[in-house]
C-alpha cells in the first residue's frame, strides 16, 4: 500500500473510533438508570412545554423525571423548605430574584461540577448560545454560573387589533404617554377596558405592577447607594402615572394575578395588557381564547427613559445537597431541555427558549410573533430590572403591602414610597449593606 493510502486509511479509522466514542445522552445517562430525580414546576406553559417532551428524556436515558406543580407565589416557600429539611429536590428551579439566596446559602451547585466532566458535559452545551441577559441575570450569581435559562420572559404588549381598529388604531401605542391619553379613552366602554396590568399583592404587586412603572420614568427603587430612589422625580412620575391608568382598567385590578390578565384579554374584555412572552402559547390557543385572529404582539410602550420592559424568567441548577447519582441525573436532565437541539420542539410545545439560535430563523419569526419583540427587549432589556440579592423576598414583601395600598388610594404615591423606602433601608441595614458586610448587587 503506497504512503498516501495509508494515510487515508489511518484517517479514516481515526475518525471512526472519534465516532465511536463520541458523546451521546444514553450513553452519559447509563450509570444513572433507574434513578429519580425530582423538580418542582409552575402551571405556566413553558412547564407543560417540558413535560410533553420529558417521555422523550426519559426513554432514551431511564432517568425519572418527577415534577410537582405549584403555585408560583409558594415555591420560593416550598423551595427553601425542601433545603433546609433535606426532602428530595434535585431540580432547583431559580427566579431571577432567588440567586441571591439560594447560591449565598450553598444550596446550588455550580454548574463547573459538571462541565469539567467530560462524561456528563456534552460538548455541544454552547454556553455563548444563551442570550447573554439571560445566563448572568437568571443563572449566575458572583461571578459563577450555578444554573442554564429556562422559561425566560421579556414584558411584552398584547393587543387586540380589531379593537384598536374599530377604535380608529392601525398600531399600538408606541409610548405610555399614547396609551393613556390617546388610546385609553377611546378603548374604554360599555364593559370594556383599554388595559389590564397583573396587580395582585405579592410579587405579581411588586414585580409585574410596582417595577413596571418605575424603569420607563427614568426612576428606580435604590440609588448607586442602596438607598431609596422611591421619592425622586422620575420615579414619583411612574407610580402616578400608574394611577393614572385605573379608570382605564377592570374594577379589582388589585386582585389581578396573570390568569385574570390574560383571560380578560383572551375573552376580548380588554384591549391591551403587558405580559410575559411565555404567555402568547395560550392567547393564541383557540380553546382558551376568543381573540385569536386579532392577536398581535409588540414591545412594552417605551417611557421618557426609552424602552424598559420588565425581564423575568428562572434557571434550573441543581441541589447541592442532592445524592451524588441524582445530581448526574437532574445536571443531564437541565442540560437536555436547555439545549440547543430541543429549543424548537419546546418552542413548538408551547416554550420560551432562550437560546439565541432559534430565534434567527426566519421561519420561526413568521411563525411567532411574539419573538421579534422579545428579542429586541432581551437585547436592550434591563438585567437588574428587579435587585438580585438575597433580601429581595423580603423586599418584595414591603413593596407588595404598599403597592397594593397605593392602588387602592389608601396612600399617595409619596407616602407610599417614603413607607417603602424607610423600610427597605432597614432591611438592608441590617443585612449590612451599608457597612460593607454584605455583598452588592452581582
Amino acid at each position: 500500500m503506497n504512503t498516501p493510502a495509508r494515510h487515508a486509511l489511518a484517517l479514516c479509522v481515526a475518525l471512526s473510533a472519534s465516532a465511536a466514542h463520541a458523546w451521546t445522552l444514553q450513553e452519559a445517562a447509563a450509570p444513572y438508570k433507574g434513578t429519580e430525580i425530582k423538580a418542582i414546576f409552575l402551571d405556566r406553559p413553558g412547564y407543560a412545554a417540558a413535560l410533553k417532551l420529558l417521555p422523550q428524556f426519559e426513554q432514551q436515558t431511564g432517568i425519572k423525571v418527577t415534577t410537582e406543580i405549584v403555585p408560583y407565589e409558594n415555591t420560593r416557600e416550598q423551595e427553601v423548605l425542601r433545603f433546609t429539611s433535606n426532602e428530595q429536590m434535585d431540580v432547583v428551579l431559580t427566579d431571577v430574584v432567588w440567586i441571591g439566596e439560594f447560591a449565598g446559602n450553598g444550596w446550588l451547585e455550580p454548574i463547573k461540577t459538571f462541565t469539567d466532566n467530560p462524561k456528563l458535559a456534552d460538548p455541544a452545551l454552547n454556553l455563548k448560545g444563551f442570550f447573554p441577559i439571560l445566563l448572568e441575570s437568571f443563572g449566575s450569581w458572583d461571578g459563577t454560573t450555578y444554573g442554564l435559562p429556562f422559561d425566560n420572559y421579556s414584558g411584552l404588549l398584547f393587543y387586540n387589533k380589531c379593537m384598536l381598529k374599530d377604535a380608529g388604531f392601525d398600531k399600538p401605542p408606541a409610548t405610555w404617554d399614547e396609551l393613556l391619553k390617546v388610546y385609553a379613552p377611546k378603548l374604554t366602554h360599555d364593559g370594556k377596558y383599554a388595559y389590564a396590568l397583573q396587580s395582585r399583592r405579592g410579587e405579581t404587586q411588586s414585580a409585574d405592577s410596582f417595577m413596571r412603572f418605575l424603569w420607563p420614568f427614568g426612576g428606580s427603587l435604590l440609588d448607586a447607594q442602596f438607598k431609596s430612589n422611591l421619592n425622586s422625580k422620575a420615579s414619583q412620575e411612574g407610580l402616578q402615572f400608574r394611577q393614572a391608568l385605573l379608570p382605564f382598567m377592570p374594577p379589582g385590578i388589585v386582585d389581578y394575578d396573570h390568569n385574570e390578565a390574560v383571560n380578560d384579554l383572551a375573552q376580548g374584555k380588554v384591549a391591551m395588557i403587558t405580559e410575559w412572552s411565555a404567555f402568547y402559547a395560550t392567547l393564541a390557543n383557540p380553546e382558551k381564547s376568543k381573540v385569536t385572529e386579532c392577536l398581535a404582539v409588540a414591545t412594552e410602550p417605551k417611557g421618557p427613559a426609552g424602552l424598559k420592559p420588565a425581564l423575568g424568567g428562572f434557571s434550573l441548577g441543581v441541589n447541592a445537597n442532592a445524592g451524588q447519582n441524582e445530581k448526574a441525573a437532574a445536571w443531564l436532565f437541565i442540560q437536555w431541555v436547555t439545549s440547543e437541539a430541543l429549543a424548537k420542539p419546546y418552542l413548538d410545545a408551547g416554550g420560551v427558549s432562550g437560546r439565541m439560535a432559534v430565534y434567527k430563523d426566519p421561519a420561526v419569526q413568521q411563525q411567532y410573533p411574539f419573538v421579534a419583540p422579545m428579542v429586541a427587549s432581551w437585547e436592550g432589556g434591563v438585567p437588574d430590572y428587579r435587585p438580585r440579592f438575597p433580601q429581595w423576598p423580603e423586599i418584595s414583601e414591603v413593596i407588595g403591602e404598599n403597592g397594593t395600598q397605593m392602588l387602592l388610594g389608601k396612600m399617595t404615591t409619596a407616602d407610599g414610597a417614603k413607607a417603602i423606602g424607610s423600610k427597605v433601608e432597614g432591611i438592608l441595614q441590617k443585612a449590612g449593606y451599608y457597612d460593607g458586610k454584605a455583598k452588592l448587587l452581582k
